[in-house]
């Protein structure tokens, strides 16, 4: 079983920055495609930055030119910093692992809030 652990979320002011971990336990780290989702209440689930196995990145029209996101196979993590931040950035963001073999796992999720 494939494990996500997401850490890094919390309260910050428009214009402010945050950067968020994801830690996945499991062999299979490194084949593996890396994104990170978030979903803001009342909207549909969607994708702000995906990385390959290979190093290619997307991202989101909404987070281009703020959000960054990279991986350290050697200590299975995906980053994502976050800079410039929106209220509208608001939102549980969840890290997703997509296996070679074709299954998605999840993370629980980390809260990030962007308020005056």
């Amino acid at each position: 079983q494939v494990q996500l652990v997401e850490s890094g979320g919390g309260l910050v002011q428009p214009g402010g920055s945050l950067r968020l971990s994801c830690t996945a336990s499991g062999s299979i780290f490194s084949s593996a495609a890396m994104g990170w989702y978030r979903q803001a209440p009342g909207k549909q689930r969607e994708l702000v930055a995906r990385i390959s196995s290979g190093g290619s990145t997307n991202y989101a029209d909404s987070v281009k030119g703020r959000f960054t996101i990279s991986r350290d196979n050697a200590k299975s993590t995906v980053y994502l910093p976050m800079d410039s931040l929106k209220p509208e950035d608001t939102a549980v963001y969840s890290c997703n692992l997509r296996a070679y073999y074709s299954h998605d796992y999840w993370g629980q999720g980390t809260q990030v809030t962007v308020s005056s």
